[in-house]
């Protein structure tokens, strides 16, 4: 199959988070910039470490694993909702909609994480994704003409693209 001549933008995305429940509780973001991101991705996912001989390297190695991270910004629609899944509820409360969430790392984990999905949809037909696995997430909120969410998350999990 040849490679793709389209180029992607803004208008071709979807972002999709879940949860880890056996049959995952999800949202899809709904009034998002089209901003979705990630960066720090590297073949191994290690930091290296360089060794010089009296200046000159002399050798390069793998050494602690690294994160990559995730952000993404949305409109503000709604901050919190008694039925319904909000950002806000979803990602970092896990009240009211969102009250039976459990972390993607499982429901007896120290920390909450979710589940992303960035889908590309080709024009004309098939998709591309980039599923990112056990997001811990910070959320940010701002006061402006929209106001808006900031959604920053590290990658604790794998990144499976395809």
């Amino acid at each position: 199959m040849a490679i793709s001549a389209i180029v992607k933008n803004m208008r071709d995305g979807s972002i999709l988070i879940e949860d880890g429940t056996g049959t995952p509780l999800n949202l899809t973001v709904q009034y998002e910039a089209g901003d979705f991101s990630i960066s720090g991705l590297t073949a191994d996912q290690k930091d290296l470490a360089t060794y010089t001989d009296r200046g000159d390297l002399c050798s390069i190695r793998a050494t602690t694993v690294t994160f990559p991270s995730v952000s993404f910004s949305a409109h503000l629609t709604d901050v919190s909702d008694g039925t319904e899944e909000t950002l806000p509820d979803f990602l970092v409360n896990k009240t009211n909609g969102a009250a039976t969430c459990v972390s993607t790392l499982g429901a007896a984990a120290d920390v909450y994480t979710v589940k992303m999905t960035w889908t590309i949809a080709e024009p004309g037909g098939g998709t591309h994704t980039v599923v990112c696995d056990d997001c811990r997430v910070t959320l940010d909120m701002s006061e402006g003409d929209p106001s808006s969410f900031s959604i920053s998350a590290q990658v604790l999990g794998s990144v499976t693209m395809t």
